[in-house]
């Protein structure tokens, strides 16, 4: 659920700016529900009634997104050298996605041996960006077309091992990756009726393992 907190004072203004130095975030990340308007004493006598507020956080995910990465991309970094990103959000399979490319003449540590920093940052955003929320929202971050690149090698790379399964009838053992990229092996032979896929072995060691589909007879 979102985190809200309710204040009362002697005015809207003076109400919301105390819920928002409580939640310390800016009245553009906010989202300000009036409780009670409050009322002056009359005849300027006691009984005036303050006026009440509640306020919402209500940061746009793709701000969390911006500012993770600007804590991450941005450290120790001038501005000209400074790696750049997009962000957009769209909708695909009825699923909200964030999608960020970030672009630069030095980004190779944003990406990792095999992808690894990569998928630890979207994996970190995924979270910031979920957490509390019961709609859940992909994160997809992406450098220098890491991801479009290495797909396509992971797909050749599943080929290929299906083919070495149908001519020689042996299992093909692919080495070591992480998850996301083993659903990629996975749905690249899905329909290929020679093969079977399945993963074994323990983080972070797990493999997709390639082998011979089992024969059904049909009665």
């Amino acid at each position: 659920m979102p985190k809200f907190v309710e204040k009362e004072a002697k005015t809207i203004d003076e109400a919301i700016q105390l819920a928002l130095e409580e939640l310390n975030i800016d009245l553009e990340d906010a989202k300000v529900d009036i409780l009670d308007e409050g009322s002056k004493a009359k005849l300027g006598l006691f009984g005036g009634k303050g006026a009440k507020v509640r306020v919402t956080v209500n940061v746009p995910d793709t701000k969390i997104v911006a500012n993770f990465l600007d804590e991450i991309i941005n450290r120790s970094r001038t501005e000209d050298d400074c790696p750049k990103y997009v962000i957009t959000e769209e909708e695909e399979d009825g699923v909200q996605v964030i999608k960020v490319n970030i672009t630069g003449n030095d980004v190779s540590h944003l990406i990792g041996r095999h992808g690894e920093s990569l998928y630890a940052i979207n994996y970190i955003a995924s979270i910031l960006v979920n957490k509390g929320k019961d709609d859940f929202k992909r994160v997809c971050i992406d450098v220098e077309d890491y991801r479009k690149h290495r797909e396509e090698n992971l797909i050749a790379m599943a080929n290929r091992a299906a083919s070495r399964v149908a001519k020689y009838k042996r299992p093909v053992s692919l080495d070591p990756m992480p998850a996301y990229e083993r659903r990629i092996i996975h749905s690249a032979l899905q329909s290929n009726r020679n093969v079977v896929t399945e993963s074994q072995g323990v983080e972070p060691n797990r493999c997709v393992i390639v082998k011979t589909r089992p024969y059904v007879k049909k009665f």
